[in-house]
């Protein structure tokens, strides 16, 4: 599944590099617009990053976002500095059909392992960021905005949350994201053998048709599409039909 991604700041759509909240690309369409294209071209299934949230919960676009959704025939997944079970319940009740969780899964499993069991664990998405370590090749996840990087792997945070009925992972090689130099095919494929129960989302890095066409036979379920999309190196009609085709 093709999954068109905006990052939200202001109510507006923006692109960081890396993360980085210094190195900003704003875009002059409105979110509601980029999202009606996407779906006009096909999409079933939207992402969204309130970054603002990001950065300060108590500033999440709460407004912004369900007025998105309630606007989009489509489901819509959401992140950004999810903390609390407040800010699970929030985005729920305005109508996310799942809830992006990151440093927080790291940080605190018992907890989001708990709302995975009170909410169901097909309405959670844990997104999970990693660096490549040099010495051992290891995935290894980091948190708090990429700013530090935690002592647990990919597989080791994997395996945690398989008790509790995982089903969503979203992975972004952090040295990939916003790059458009292509994906870390290498790291879908070993995940998606090691745990083929888990429904992968591939994140980072895809800035060409060729570069869906890579992940082919992956196993990734889904691939976030960000950069790709807002600065028109394909459509999404286009992309789907490069994920589709044979």
């Amino acid at each position: 599944m093709i999954i068109p991604a905006i990052d939200l700041i202001g109510g507006k759509v923006v692109r960081l590099f890396k993360g980085n909240y210094a190195e900003k690309t704003e875009y002059e369409f409105s979110p509601l617009e980029r999202y009606r294209t996407y779906t006009a071209d096909g999409a079933r299934q939207l992402h969204l990053v309130d970054l603002d949230g990001a950065k300060d919960p108590a500033k999440r676009q709460l407004a912004v976002i369900a007025e998105l959704i309630k606007s989009t025939p489509v489901p819509v997944q959401v992140g950004g500095g999810i903390r609390s079970e407040k800010d699970v319940k929030d985005l729920l009740d305005i109508g996310a059909n799942r809830v992006v969780i990151g440093s927080l899964a790291v940080k605190e499993p018992g907890l989001v392992g708990s709302l995975m069991q009170k909410y169901g664990p097909e309405h959670i998405v844990l997104a999970l960021d990693v660096n490549i370590s040099r010495e051992t090749g290891k995935a290894m996840v980091a948190v708090h905005g990429w700013q530090e990087e935690s002592a647990l792997s990919l597989e080791q945070v994997i395996e945690e949350y398989k008790k509790y009925g995982l089903v969503h992972v979203l992975c972004t090689d952090i040295s990939k994201d916003g790059t458009m130099q292509g994906s870390n095919v290498s790291l879908y494929r070993r995940v998606c053998g090691e745990f083929p129960a888990i429904k992968f989302q591939a994140s980072g890095g895809i800035g060409s048709l060729k570069d869906i066409e890579s992940l082919k036979g992956s196993g990734v379920s889904g691939i976030i599409l960000g950069k790709s999309l807002l600065d028109g190196k394909f459509t999404v009609k286009e992309a789907i039909e490069c994920w589709q085709k044979e």
